[in-house]
């Protein structure tokens, strides 16, 4: 039996049973809002796991579940290539992950500026500009392509736009939708900051366990869907 693991609330969960209902897959969530089980209907040898959007890839990268709708954002900051294949992008759930930077902060436009505003940085205070991010890996290799070194990341988990109004970090790398919450809290993005561009997309586990009739199933599921099977 193919596990898919679903988004298990809010506008992803209903963004993602819309995209299958629209290709004749149907999930319905079974029992009350707070039991996370569903069936599907319109193809045989599949059952929904309702996880959070952030327990997809980890259990995408444990074998756990064959499939998963979750966010581009979290698989390339999580996994690597070996661990899962991309099976179709689903065009909602869009989102950017972007450099921000104080707005006071006038001559800082670009990564550039970012870079020569930190050298000057640790040269008055002592230490290392420090970002606030929950994307480690994205952030550290795009500055690091962008030839920025002097700095140093805080891991932020949760409101990482008010960590610069609450003096723990200069500036922040987080994902944002529609930037309002950045000029909430007087951040600006940086003219080249944009790391990722994320959206909702269908991933397969390279390292599930794939029986002959988990990809007889797949093979049905990807020719309802229009997709390409991975396996």
């Amino acid at each position: 039996m193919i596990r898919l693991g679903v988004p298990s609330k809010g506008r992803l969960m209903q963004d993602t049973f819309d995209w299958f209902r629209a290709r004749g897959v149907v999930m319905k969530r079974t029992g009350s809002d707070r039991e996370y089980s569903g069936v599907i209907e319109g193809v045989e040898g599949v059952v929904p796991v309702l996880l959070s959007a952030g327990e997809i890839p980890r259990d995408l990268a444990a074998g756990r579940i064959h499939l998963g709708v979750t966010g581009s954002d979290l698989v390339r900051e999580q996994l690597g290539e070996d661990e899962v294949a991309e099976v179709a992008k689903l065009g909602f759930g869009h989102a950017d992950l972007v450099i921000a930077v104080p707005a006071v902060w006038i001559d800082v436009e670009t990564v550039d500026d970012l870079d020569a505003a930190a050298a000057g940085f640790r040269k008055a205070h002592g230490h290392r500009l420090r970002i606030a991010t929950k994307y480690h890996r994205l952030v550290r290799d795009f500055l690091q392509s962008q030839g920025v070194a002097d700095y140093q990341l805080l891991d932020s988990q949760g409101a990482t736009e008010g960590t610069v109004k609450n003096g723990t970090a200069e500036a922040i790398a987080d994902i944002t939708s529609s930037g309002e919450t950045l000029r909430a809290n007087h951040l600006r993005i940086l003219s080249d900051g944009l790391i990722h561009s994320s959206e909702a997309v269908l991933w397969a586990s390279r390292v599930a366990d794939w029986s002959a009739g988990d990809r007889a199933a797949m093979a049905q599921l990807a020719r309802q869907l229009g997709v390409g099977s991975p396996v």
